[in-house]
């Protein structure tokens, strides 16, 4: 299994070589992207294309702005961004360092990201819609607005859905105010193919795709190990066989989140780890209490506690965690 110092270590960061142009290094330095880049390669197990797409657009935006300090004609680039994906794939961090990356290098104002859906953009009742999407714009403006399954800002099914309405205001202003607002659109891919399709307004204003795979078995390991060493945790060798298996089964059943799902059965495992040391500390009686090593350790029987490891076969219901 690839750990997480290997997995890092194949997103090592070069700076562009000195003879790139006239002051393109020192831009790269002066700007810091390195520091973000290597926060998302600490922050994310995997996802190699997506992270090789963020570098080609931090290069193309630190190249932009080179041109533009030697007086080279440039427009202002499109900067308006689509993530596709199922959920718990890292789209949020992801728009959270897109917005650090921008700010380093003065494409926004501020280093700031107003995550909303739709229930932020759209009204009940006539009248409604507007003031609600522009107080969400006002807010965001100077930064990145990121708007997670932006399709069901969408419902033609529904004569009386305001959804049209935000649509309609987000479009004005990603082309009038491009320059200060960045939007990023998130959803699942069918589904956001869908959108676009009936509203090529908003498809002709999306500059960058980018579409975040699933995590392999391994590197959901990777990401568990990640996430409880972070807390303090750690696993035994039961514990890590154990969450290997929970792995196994978890993706096979409904409604799977990728790091999402597993930090839930960490929180969960957590749970039981905690119910377990305090019967075993009142059942001993007299004395102290468990001592660091105990604390800190999730053993095997607090992930197989799951209702995953129930026997039903996946598919067969909804998982009880």
């Amino acid at each position: 299994m690839p750990t997480p110092q290997t997995a890092l270590a194949a997103n090592v960061i070069e700076p562009p070589p000195a003879a790139a142009g006239s002051g393109l290094r020192q831009l790269y330095r002066d700007s810091g992207i390195a520091t973000v880049l290597d926060q998302l390669d600490r922050e994310l197990v995997g996802l190699a294309p997506v992270k090789g797409r963020i570098r080609e657009i931090a290069a193309y935006l630190i190249v932009d702005k080179a041109r533009r300090a030697q007086g080279l004609t440039s427009g202002a680039p499109s900067l308006h961004m689509c993530f596709t994906g199922n959920p718990g794939t890292g789209k949020t961090t992801v728009a959270q360092r897109m917005a650090d990356i921008l700010h380093r290098l003065g494409y926004i104002r501020n280093n700031h990201l107003v995550s909303v859906t739709r229930d932020d953009l759209v009204g009940q009742y006539i009248g409604h819609t507007a003031p609600k999407t522009k107080e969400v714009l006002k807010k965001a403006m100077g930064g990145v607005l990121f708007i997670d399954e932006a399709y069901y800002l969408y419902r033609p099914e529904n004569e009386r859905d305001y959804g049209q309405e935000s649509i309609e205001i987000l479009l004005q202003v990603m082309e009038n105010q491009r320059e200060d607002l960045v939007v990023i659109l998130a959803g699942y891919k069918d589904r956001m193919d869908t959108f676009f399709n009936s509203n090529p307004g908003m498809a002709s204003r999306i500059a960058h795709h980018i579409d975040f795979p699933d995590y392999s078995p391994e590197e959901l390991l990777a990401i568990a190990q990640l996430m409880i060493g972070r807390m303090d945790y750690r696993l035994d060798d039961g514990g890590l066989e154990a969450m290997r298996d929970y792995i196994a089964r978890r993706i096979r059943r409904p409604h799977f989140a990728n790091a999402r799902s597993i930090r839930n059965a960490l929180d969960r495992a957590r749970l039981r780890q905690a119910s377990r040391l305090f019967r075993e500390a009142r059942d001993g009686g007299a004395g102290g209490g468990p001592e660091r090593e105990a604390l800190m350790t999730i053993a095997a029987a607090d992930i197989r506690a799951s209702r995953v490891f129930d026997g039903a076969e996946a598919g067969q219901q909804a998982p009880r965690h």
